[in-house]
């Protein structure tokens, strides 16, 4: 049996979470279910997206993905089911999975409505769990859906580079206050080669990139390359959101010197 894991804009403190697992478990008692969050910003399908794209590879091949976030953001409502690359991915048709992987879907299916959840107010409970335990179970994905080639797409942010300059822009601001970007290291690295850098935003301007957050002192800015390879900037102890003024989608820039 296949691994499910579970990520949802339904924080903690309701029934929400634990509907969904048990109508889950009722389909088949022996699936494990996994967490991956919980306290997604209310449908907010970016920061959903942030989230199971940095996460879903480290599972194995065929784990199904259940992702509930704003999953009544349109009306009337779709469900899909989705293989990328390899692994299942089950959730409402509001774009999301099209941000997640770096292929296009090798299969997707429509999910019909249960006759008894036509108007649901609980689509997780009552459309997308049963699905989710029928592929973790072994069911084909063709077995719990009608075939579709219609999905919504969305355009991820993308860094644009040139020989002089990256500019890229906050894609994720986390827990801690770090500005999270859209710039990667193997960009960087390619186009750099060995010439001197800045790096700037905000009102600030850093010509180094730290190999670890305690490199600077308290409340010092930092930049680094983070364990996803994107470039992270934060103040050592403290909130670099804050104390910056950036927030999602703050540019970024790194300009490369003349040698």
């Amino acid at each position: 049996m296949a691994v499910i894991t579970f990520m949802s804009d339904f924080g903690e403190s309701d029934h929400y979470v634990s509907s969904v697992k048990a109508r889950i478990l009722s389909v088949n008692p022996g699936l494990q279910i996994i967490d991956i969050s919980h306290q997604i910003d209310l449908h907010n399908l970016a920061h959903a997206a942030f989230v199971l794209k940095s996460v879903f590879r480290e599972f194995a091949a065929g784990t199904v993905h259940l992702a509930a976030v704003d999953t009544l953001g349109s009306t009337p409502s779709r469900f899909l089911a989705l293989k990328i690359e390899d692994h299942f991915f089950v959730g409402a048709d509001n774009g999301l999975f099209s941000l997640v992987g770096v292929k296009t879907p090798s299969m997707v299916v429509e999910i019909a409505r249960p006759s008894n959840a036509e108007n649901s107010t609980f689509p997780a409970r009552d459309i997308l769990a049963r699905p989710c335990a029928l592929l973790a179970s072994g069911t084909g994905l063709q077995d719990i859906g009608i075939r579709t080639t219609e999905y919504t797409q969305l355009i991820d942010r993308q860094a644009r580079a040139s020989k002089k300059q990256i500019s890229g822009s906050v894609i994720r601001v986390d827990h801690y206050g770090n500005l999270i970007t859209d710039i990667k290291k193997k960009v960087f690295d390619d186009i750099r080669g060995q010439r001197p850098y800045a790096i700037t935003f905000a009102r600030e301007s850093i010509e180094e990139i730290s190999q670890y957050y305690g490199q600077v002192e308290d409340g010092d800015c930092f930049v680094l390359f983070n364990s996803l390879g994107l470039l992270e900037i934060g103040i050592f102890r403290g909130n670099a959101a804050e104390l910056l003024g950036m927030g999602y989608d703050s540019p970024v820039h790194i300009h490369f010197k003349q040698e």
